[in-house]
């Protein structure tokens, strides 16, 4: 029986679907485009010109006391999944213990943040659809430099990210504008 079948049974027909002709995208480990944002580090593994716009998927290695402010999508779904270590999900006015192996899913439109409670970096995998929002981490990111440590959050960039942010359709909760 093949892998993919139409209604009826038989073979479903094989349909490129990148933009380039490609059907299948292979980011090899250490490979895509890597930023240091909000103290945390992010490498886009596939965005909307790999998957035909259909998703964006970013690893993520959070030092302990890091993460996003609380914020938004009107755009996207996200869902993550929790590689190693420890994060506090807040999503919907909720907070949850999220351990390594564990997968949250946030519907566009709830504001959500997570905060590293470990000891040590966790490491995530977030993912985005349709795609496009991995624009944002690199426009609102600097270019990571490999065996440098990343930059702890800066206030003075709050601004700066939370305008690119809006223009991609995240928007910051308002009591946390300038975290």
């Amino acid at each position: 029986m093949s892998f993919l079948q139409q209604g009826d049974g038989t073979p479903a027909p094989e349909q490129p679907r990148t933009p380039d002709g490609g059907g299948v995208r292979l980011v090899k480990a250490g490979e895509g485009p890597t930023v240091w944002l909000n103290g945390d580090v992010y490498t886009v593994k596939v965005g909307v010109e790999g998957t035909h716009g259909d998703l964006a998927m970013l690893e993520a290695s959070v030092p302990p006391g890091g993460g996003p402010p609380l914020h938004n999508h009107t755009h996207e779904d996200e869902a993550f999944y929790l590689l190693s270590g420890e994060l506090e999900m807040y999503a919907d006015g909720t907070d949850h213990a999220v351990r390594s192996g564990d997968f949250v899913f946030v519907p566009r439109g709830i504001y959500h943040r997570f905060r590293n409670t470990g000891h040590h970096p966790a490491r995530l995998l977030a993912v985005f659809t349709p795609g496009g929002f991995e624009r944002f981490f690199l426009e609102a990111g600097r270019k990571a430099h490999p065996g440098e440590p990343i930059p702890p959050f800066d206030p003075a960039n709050g601004p700066r990210a939370k305008e690119i942010g809006e223009r991609y359709g995240s928007f910051q909760a308002p009591d946390t504008a300038t975290e």
